[in-house]
């Protein structure tokens, strides 16, 4: 069963019916690389159900979290940076957290 969910999240990554991604494109370690990458590829989908901003932050969560244990901490910590550095070149603010208490 574990491989079925592998191989659907590789299916969904690989062939995402909203985004056409660059190969490889979360293997880079630039971040700026990896943000221009999924911006170039939002902008250039005609099949999108959301902004370009919202698809391609969209599709790097979801491999970050598919991705989860199998990432090293500099790779997420890579990907992590590339959310900030999407904000940025879609010129968003990053979200607000509220307090807990």
């Amino acid at each position: 069963m574990a491989k079925e969910k592998r191989k659907w999240s590789g299916e969904v990554t690989a062939h995402s019916d909203a985004l056409d991604l660059e190969r490889d494109v979360f293997k880079s370690g630039d971040p700026k690389k990896i943000a221009a990458s999924l911006k170039r590829s939002a902008r250039a989908s005609k099949r999108r159900k959301a902004d370009p901003y919202r698809s391609a932050m969209s599709m790097l969560t979801f491999y970050i979290n598919r991705a989860g244990k199998n990432l090293t901490a500099s790779q997420k910590k890579t990907l992590e940076a590339a959310k900030g550095e999407l904000r940025s070149q879609f010129h968003k603010e990053a979200p607000r957290r509220s307090r807990q208490q």
